[in-house]
């Protein structure tokens, strides 16, 4: 259930010194649009689950695993059943640099349903079961194993996504666009072209375009403009940064650009979203 709500703005009600939360779930509620700073699991146990995140719905059956990045606005109409909500405070994993490529997961939600190898998917779905258990028996050190828990989860997904790269007629191409994601990744903050990427795979920019459109399910531009959001995210939580500084270190060169496209996919601008972070803090 949603505990506080200011406008579309979740503060997460976590236990004091806590900074993981989880509902057994068997409510028939709406749950209107809203969006929070936490990294969000659900998975349904008993009957199928609808979920709407960023403009797209996406059916659940029993046992699928939906992952919603921290900042996604997301909804979900009354539905008998029973399902997990896992919350995870995403400060606990964006504010690590190790965890950079594992965090760049988290640009778009990941739905883990019968498509994936089944065996892929009972042991997702184990994992859940074991932080399940350990938040049941809360001890001092029990957060820190259900963080290793969480972040074995999102290797495994990294690792299963790059393995599993089938764009046609030959290999190669998987090996490239591990490549470019790679280097997207070390260098979202610079001024990355479509025509500098297609170079580096030694493609036409058409066929670039198409095959990266293919394997990564969104265009270039926008898988782009979602790393650096997710970056401008945790820039923004520092109170000593400003708003201009924190668009130009992610490699926005124009505000007005930086203002519109957090806008479109965050549904708020960066300074209200520093002022809700602000007041989740100071609602302690």
């Amino acid at each position: 259930m949603i505990v506080h709500l200011d406008g579309d703005y979740e503060t997460v009600d976590y236990t004091e010194n806590r900074s993981v939360l989880i509902y057994d779930n068997v409510e028939t509620e709406e749950y209107p649009v809203h969006w929070h700073n936490a990294i969000e699991i659900i998975m349904p146990l008993t009957n199928p689950f609808t979920a709407t995140c960023d403009g797209t719905s996406y059916t659940l059956a029993e046992r699928d695993i939906l992952i919603i990045p921290a900042g996604s606005l997301h909804s979900m109409k009354a539905q008998a059943g029973r399902r997990l909500f896992f919350l995870f405070d995403n400060r606990t994993i964006g504010d690590n640099p190790a965890l950079s490529e594992l965090y760049g997961l988290l640009s778009a939600p990941v739905h883990i349903n019968s498509d994936y190898d089944s065996e892929f998917l009972i042991s997702l779905t184990n994992i859940l079961a074991d932080i399940y258990a350990l938040y049941s028996d809360f001890g001092e050190v029990t957060e820190v194993y259900i963080y290793i828990k969480l972040l074995t989860l999102l290797a495994r997904i990294k690792e299963y996504k790059l393995s599993s790269v089938n764009l046609g007629e030959d290999e190669k191409y998987a090996d490239k666009f591990r490549m470019i994601l790679k280097y997207i990744e070390k260098n979202y903050m610079y001024d990355i072209t479509l025509d500098d990427l297609a170079d580096i795979a030694g493609y036409s920019k058409y066929h670039f375009s198409r095959i990266f459109k293919k394997y990564s399910s969104t265009t270039f531009i926008t898988y782009l403009n979602q790393r650096r959001i997710k970056a401008a995210e945790l820039l923004l939580l520092d109170e000593d940064m400003s708003v201009t500084d924190a668009a130009m270190q992610v490699g926005f060169s124009s505000l007005t650009t930086f203002n519109r496209v957090f806008k479109e996919l965050k549904g708020c601008t960066p300074s209200e979203f520093r002022k809700l972070y602000r007041m989740e803090n100071n609602s302690f």
